[in-house]
């Protein structure tokens, strides 16, 4: 490819939020603040208190200075090993860039996702067109692929812990397995479809956005899940340490199948990823003001710190940049 290709190449545009999308944020919104409200509001009266004291005694009793320990250690690691996947997939697909040089990119990109980690991914792929003057499309396509392979990756671990401990899960953990089998047989069309031994002659693969699935084998998923894994793992047992520091038994065991679901919650743009809290006080609900002190701090604190991590590279991601 000429260079004068390369500098040519467009940028896919951002398009705006529609209405509907808003709409569907801001439903998702209200249903979950309002069931968090009324579950925590009924558990204080029942302990004849207000609901500010109630919440205030679960705040009083977690054990502060190790959690945040726990979790700047967390969030360390887990930029590590983000940026090493980002890095592995455009090397892939794209063209090969030094993990140092990467490191700016995604940690500046940590401060859009406070919004919206889609929107984070697209800020990469315009500051890597920018930069280093590789394809926009190129680069969304390894986005994309990136967010694919997520998902997958995700309901993976939820069935492995499902397999591993499915006594005592909320019934409808059941259909883990099913959407397992589903989503393989997904997968494998999908890639069979990408190679073209189906519908050979179809156009719709052809499309740019569509690059890095044209050149995925299928080594190139299996390479991810073994990449990402370790920050999965590692957050299984950060967030069960995390739990007893609340006050709430749990164990690796009891997390592995919950976890991937509620990280699932996370990826919904509601402010404080509010779906990801009231999950939370769903799965735990003997433990009602603690989990949702918990899901409240421990995802907030998660996104904050890596967006405090990303203006530590933001001044020389800027001079990359302009």
């Amino acid at each position: 490819m000429s260079d004068s290709a390369v500098e040519t190449a467009p940028v896919p545009a951002r398009k705006k939020p529609s209405l509907v999308g808003r709409i569907a944020v801001l439903i998702v919104t209200v249903i979950c603040f309002g069931y968090l409200y009324f579950r925590l509001n009924g558990a204080a009266l029942r302990e004849d208190m207000t609901l500010a004291a109630y919440m205030s005694n679960a705040f009083a009793a977690v054990n502060w200075v190790p959690w945040v320990f726990l979790m700047i250690s967390y969030s360390l690691i887990y930029f590590v090993i983000d940026t090493l996947v980002i890095t592995r997939a455009l090397g892939w697909f794209i063209a090969k860039v030094p993990y140092r040089d990467i490191l700016p990119i995604r940690a500046s990109a940590y401060i859009i996702s406070i919004f919206n980690e889609q929107i984070g991914k697209g800020a990469m792929a315009f500051y890597l067109n920018k930069r280093d003057k590789i394809p926009g499309w190129e680069v969304g396509s390894v986005m994309l692929f990136i967010m694919f392979c997520e998902i997958f990756y995700l309901l993976i671990w939820a069935t492995i812990g499902y397999l591993l401990g499915s006594d005592g899960m909320p019934e409808v953990f059941g259909l883990i397995p099913y959407l397992a089998v589903i989503a393989a047989i997904v997968l494998t069309l999908w890639i069979l479809y990408f190679q073209g031994t189906i519908l050979p002659s179809n156009k719709f693969r052809e499309r740019r956005i569509l690059h890095a699935f044209r050149l995925a084998k299928p080594w190139h998923y299996a390479a991810f899940f073994l990449l990402r894994s370790p920050a999965l793992l590692t957050a299984i047992v950060v967030y069960t340490t995390a739990l007893n520091l609340f006050g709430v038994e749990a164990s690796i065991i009891t997390l592995l199948p919950y976890l991937p679901v509620i990280f699932f919650a996370a990826a919904v743009p509601t402010p404080m990823r509010a779906a990801a809290i009231t999950f939370w006080v769903l799965l735990f609900p003997e433990n009602e003001a603690q989990m949702a002190v918990f899901g409240f701090v421990q995802h907030n604190f998660f996104i904050l710190f890596n967006a405090a991590i990303g203006l530590l590279f933001l001044r020389r991601a800027q001079r990359e940049l302009f």
